[in-house]
């Protein structure tokens, strides 16, 4: 088995009864909104972060009713808010693909993304467990403070490595965290449970967007955007940050500079993309990232059965080793 097999193999049937309730969310009869959200569907990934919740609820009991409904909620939430980033970042593309607001326009993308929005609170309501529904409010916060932070991060002289991890925290670990918290709660776990399966979605998390930084230093079509792309938009992320503290050169503090405030030309940032990757940039954020694995798999409780820990395993794995 291929490690996407290995992952779904304990949650086989319950995964394809989550598509099928995820679709059934987004039934509309408006035909403006029913093609948006066709066009949404068609783009949609492998779903890591329901996978993730309906693991974790298996790994503490059955899953449940309240489990489909909370796994849906967060993914809505999480497209819902991919949505408005493209419009935020002014994108075109979404992992190599047209984004909404590219294919209709930005009024279009704020109101559906608002739709998918008010859809996740139905589906974090239909769970019945306040807590589940608090878990989806506190993620729309982080996600919405995290961007916040990000944007006016774009004004700042300094290079903190903890002001990124900040950001991290409030925007993907945000979402795994929630995933795998949400998990453990729907079966009704206990708190200590529910405490370790937060940390670890939000170690996972971590590795996941330090990996999604490391693709911005390389040209894919695969990964779908083009190198420096994060660059562009004024985003300094680890490998950078970590050069950048190291060597101190002066003159590459203010390209740096320049990149932030969004005067850089595509040369100049291709050199300074270059500068990095020299000085081992990428090299000391994949063992950052290869840490954070380490760390998530050691959150495991030790009683768990084979299955669920080579699917977990799988899953993390999947994570650091994928190709976009």
């Amino acid at each position: 088995m291929n490690r996407l097999e290995q992952i779904k193999h304990p949650i086989s049937t319950e995964f394809e009864v989550f598509k099928q309730k995820f679709d059934a969310s987004l039934q509309s009869s408006n035909p403006l909104l029913s093609e948006v959200i066709r066009f949404i569907k068609q783009r949609n990934g492998k779903m890591m972060r329901p996978m993730l919740t309906l693991l974790m609820a298996k790994l503490c009991g059955e899953i449940v009713d309240s489990t489909y409904y909370a796994a849906i909620s967060l993914e809505l939430l999480h497209t819902a808010s991919l949505v408005h980033d493209d419009v935020v970042d002014e994108s075109d593309k979404r992992r190599g693909q047209s984004s909404v607001n590219a294919v209709y326009d930005n009024k279009v993308s704020v109101l559906v993304g608002d739709y998918l929005l008010a859809t996740s609170l139905t589906n974090a309501a239909l769970t019945g467990d306040i807590r589940l529904v608090e878990l989806v409010s506190r993620l729309g916060q982080n996600l919405s403070e995290g961007e916040i932070i990000q944007l006016t991060n774009t004004n700042a002289t300094d290079f903190s490595e903890e002001v990124y991890f900040d950001v991290i925290r409030k925007k993907t670990a945000a979402l795994f965290s929630s995933a795998a918290e949400a998990g453990v709660i729907s079966v009704r776990s206990s708190d200590e449970m529910i405490e370790k399966a937060a940390l670890f979605g939000e170690l996972i998390g971590i590795a996941f967007q330090i990996k999604d930084d490391i693709f911005d230093y390389y040209s894919s079509e695969e990964v779908g955007k083009p190198t420096g792309n994060d660059m562009r938009e004024g985003k300094l992320t680890l490998p950078a940050l970590y050069v950048l503290n190291t060597l101190k050169d002066e003159s590459m503090i203010d390209l740096a500079l320049k990149i932030r405030r969004l005067e850089a030309t595509d040369e100049e940032i291709a050199h300074f993309i270059e500068y990095v990757k020299q000085q081992d940039g990428i090299e000391y954020a994949s063992q950052v990232m290869v840490d954070y694995r380490n760390k998530a798999l050691d959150v495991l409780p030790e009683s768990i059965s084979k299955e669920l820990k080579t699917a977990l395993t799988s899953f993390i794995d999947y994570v650091i080793e994928r190709k976009k």
